[in-house]
């Protein structure tokens, strides 16, 4: 029971609620150690997770409707044992029902005894009452059952009826409860995205052509040990989504020229700008976080990139001998991360309509930071991976409106950035539904000299 997936599955999503914790690095934590060595173990313990946050509010629609006192102030670890055999019975196929609702009980015996017989009838009721279980009405109030059926909280539900009415609301939520593909970046550096194709082929990994990204390509299915590859092990891939490819294109660095990075991170758009730059020129990212700085180091180490120096700092407080000196400045914004949710779905379950004007401020003092680091003819990218006005246009129009000296521009066709993914404003869209990759918005601006 210990190393069950079932029981590290609960303790996961435990972790989640309680501590703010994000599942990606929960649960490769979990299948990195010798916890799980079977492989459909380890399968099964990655679908709970991200299947029971995915389908949270759906399931616990579910369980108000079967349990008779207050669902809301069921504990967490009770209530999480409910959604992930819940979540067995509704959505999965191959695990017999008594097996799924036997191990539950068995959870809760050892975690939470005291709620085993609470955990036993109302998974046994839903087992009998599956067909019968009283959905809301989307003609009486469609944000209530758009929300429940699809699993998303109300308000934003509601936000997205406004402005995409109900079928392509019903889309987006769709497309972010869809398992998303796995995307790779070929790292220039090393291989052509053929000579990368072809070298996982080798490997027993069937990749194609992404089509949006010159430098992507997807997986045809899952490869649980893509990191033991020796295409990963010699740099040729890099796990990184289509669309956030797609940026460090917007920018278009030549090789030579002075970049900032502003909110690099652990070096996606980075290391992908130094291979654009094809190793030639000077890079300076910028992060407040020393940990992410050191990851990007060892990325840089293993795709052969020489050019980048990392340097801790606040981006509201950059030294004086920033302003007026990159030919071209990337400011990937901290967000709410709507854009992401098919990858993150816990992020859903956490925002609050405060938290969007609460990114938004932030933004718009990170971008005017930004702009003073921008030479007179020098180009600015604001980047975010989010679909909200307040954290897109509202950002570009405060930065417009204070600094005249900028001025927004189309991306050339020439450049990479497909012209479908430029909406008839100039700014860059993509949608999950619309183009099966994150949601990302971006900007591309010029200093005029």
């Amino acid at each position: 029971m210990k190393n069950s997936p079932r029981r590290l599955a609960v303790e996961i999503l435990n972790r989640i609620d309680e501590a703010a914790a994000y599942a990606e690095p929960l649960l490769d934590a979990a299948l990195s150690g010798t916890a799980l060595a079977n492989p459909h173990d380890r399968g099964l313990l990655t679908e709970l997770v991200y299947g029971t946050l995915r389908m949270r509010g759906r399931l616990d629609w579910i369980i108000g409707q079967l349990y008779r006192g207050d669902a809301a102030a069921l504990e967490t670890g009770v209530r999480n044992i409910l959604r992930t055999g819940l979540y067995q019975l509704w959505y999965t196929d191959r695990i017999p029902p008594f097996a799924a609702v036997n191990e539950a009980v068995g959870i809760a015996r050892k975690t939470c005894p005291a709620a085993s017989g609470l955990v036993n009838a109302l998974l046994r009721t839903a087992l009998r009452k599956k067909d019968a279980i009283a959905w809301p009405d989307m003609a009486k109030s469609p944000g209530k059952a758009i929300s429940v059926i699809h699993s998303h909280p109300r308000w934003l539900v509601e936000r997205w009826l406004d402005e995409f009415g109900i079928d392509e609301t019903i889309a987006i939520c769709r497309a972010n409860n869809a398992v998303p593909p796995l995307a790779l970046r070929v790292n220039s550096l090393k291989a052509s995205r053929e000579q990368a194709v072809a070298a996982l082929a080798k490997e027993g990994i069937a990749a194609e052509s992404a089509p949006f990204s010159a430098d992507g390509i997807i997986l045809a299915s899952p490869a649980a040990g893509l990191r033991e590859t020796a295409s990963w092990r010699d740099g040729l891939i890099r796990i990184q989504d289509e669309a956030s490819q797609l940026i460090a294109l917007l920018l278009s660095p030549e090789p030579g020229e002075s970049l900032l990075d502003l909110c690099a991170g652990t070096g996606g758009k980075t290391l992908h700008l130094a291979a654009l730059m094809e190793n030639r020129g000077s890079i300076t990212a910028v992060d407040l976080y020393p940990d992410k700085l050191r990851q990007l180091q060892e990325e840089a180490g293993r795709l052969g990139v020489t050019i980048v120096e990392t340097q801790v700092a606040d981006a509201l407080a950059l030294p004086e001998t920033f302003r007026d000196a990159f030919d071209r400045v990337l400011l990937d914004a901290p967000c709410s991360g709507l854009g992401t949710i098919r990858r993150n779905p816990e992020i859903r379950w956490r925002l609050a309509p405060k938290d969007l004007n609460n990114c938004m401020q932030i933004q718009k003092r990170l971008l005017r930071s930004a702009a003073d680091c921008v030479r007179p003819g020098g180009r600015l990218v604001y980047s975010v991976c989010t679909v909200t006005p307040e954290e897109n246009e509202a950002v570009i129009e405060d930065l417009l409106k204070n600094r005249p000296d900028f001025s927004l521009i189309k991306p050339p066709i020439a450049g990479g950035i497909p012209p479908e993914l430029i909406d008839p404003a100039g700014f860059f869209r993509t949608f999950p539904h619309l183009h099966g990759t994150d949601g990302f918005f971006a900007a591309l601006l010029i200093r005029n000299a």
